[in-house]
């Protein structure tokens, strides 16, 4: 691959990111479902995880948690940090232990985003700003919101990395 096709490559994922990007900032929290709106950023990451391997989702992932810290207030950059990790680690398991398939890519979804809350509820329960059962009235049905919008988000990325020409995974 040259760089000029590798930096296409990226655009491209780059600007894919944009449309869920908007969702997730701008149109469904103005339409929340009993209060809950999802997170889609995760699942961006884990899309392209999946679909590209361990080291590029690594920087994808460090990538996407760049746009979350810079996006939304009151980030303290660790979004950051945990989705270049969690990007390296889908990748990794999708390389090795997975497919590159919508099943693959919801059973990483679904571990990015129970640890993601897992550490929200973690943060808060240290401060002792809420008790649990508040906690995970608000953090499981985030959680399935969230992975019901796995799909639609996969068949974005799957479709830039069958135009872009990603490399297979074994």
């Amino acid at each position: 691959m040259t760089r000029r096709d590798f930096i296409h490559k990226w655009t491209v994922y780059a600007l894919g990111l944009l449309p869920v990007w908007a969702l997730d900032a701008y149109i469904l929290p103005r339409w929340p479902l009993f209060g809950i709106t999802p997170m889609l950023l995760p699942l961006a990451a884990a899309a392209v995880a999946v679909l590209e391997g361990a080291y590029a989702g690594t920087g994808f992932g460090m990538a996407v948690g760049l746009l979350w810290e810079l996006a939304y207030p009151g980030g303290f950059g660790g979004l950051v940090f945990f989705l270049a990790l969690a990007g390296m680690a889908m990748g990794a398991v999708s390389q090795y232990a997975l497919s590159q398939s919508l099943i693959g890519c919801l059973l990483c979804s679904a571990g990015v985003l129970a640890l993601l809350d897992l550490l929200r509820i973690a943060r808060i329960l240290f401060i002792n700003a809420a008790r649990l059962s508040d906690l995970l009235q608000v953090a499981v049905p985030e959680f399935l919101w969230s992975l019901a919008w796995t799909p639609l988000v996969w068949l974005l990325f799957r479709a830039i990395y069958n135009r872009v020409g990603g490399t297979k995974l074994a």
